[in-house]
C-alpha cells in the first residue's frame, strides 16, 4: 500500500462502510466545479490507497483521495 498504513485502511472501511452516506467537505480539484462542500453521496468501497469511492447524488462517481480531499458521515436526515 502506498502511503497508507493497514491501521488507517482498516479505520478508513471501518469509518465509511459500503452504502453509508457522506458530505463533501473538500475538493481539492479545480476541474470539478460541480463538487462543491455540502454535496452528498453514497459510498461504494474503500479501496487500497485509502481513497473513498462516492456515487454523488449529482450524477458524478469521484473518490474521495486521502490527504488531498475530506467528507464526512451524515445521517439520511441530517
Amino acid at each position: 500500500m502506498f502511503g497508507v498504513s493497514k491501521e488507517t485502511l482498516e479505520r478508513l472501511r471501518k469509518e465509511y462502510p459500503t452504502g453509508s452516506r457522506v458530505e463533501l467537505t473538500k475538493m481539492n480539484d479545480p476541474y470539478r466545479t460541480d463538487l462543491i462542500p455540502g454535496t452528498r453521496g453514497t459510498v461504494q468501497f474503500v479501496d487500497d490507497a485509502g481513497s473513498i469511492h462516492v456515487r454523488w447524488d449529482i450524477g458524478s462517481s469521484l473518490a474521495v483521495v486521502f490527504g488531498e480531499d475530506a467528507c464526512r458521515v451524515v445521517a439520511d436526515d441530517e
